[in-house]
């Protein structure tokens, strides 16, 4: 199954916070927070302009992005969790 996502709309694979810190010291599962960076997936074509025209996406696939902790729609795919958000929802792409 391939989900292609609509308008200005990117599907996001999110990436787990580390188990272990820095100082080597493992964290329980109940102290994990939620997390707040993912891969994109795919991307939408872009929101379409007043004048018939799309805008061009700031992000692209394989790209690493930072956002909201509640943000987006979660949805599963062949048992992974992912999430759809709208591009106006990712707060910044993460370089290297």
């Amino acid at each position: 199954m391939a989900v292609k996502p609509l308008e200005d709309r990117v599907l996001v694979k999110p990436i787990e916070a580390e188990t272990k810190t820095a100082s080597g010291i493992y964290l329980p599962e109940a102290s994990k927070e939620k997390p707040v960076k993912g891969e994109v997936i795919a991307t939408g074509p872009g929101k379409r302009l007043e004048n018939g025209k799309r805008a061009e996406m700031s992000v692209s696939k394989g790209d690493t992005v930072v956002y909201g902790k509640y943000a987006g729609t979660e949805v599963e795919i062949k048992g992974v969790k992912h999430l759809i958000l709208r591009e106006s929802e990712l707060l910044g792409v993460i370089d290297g």
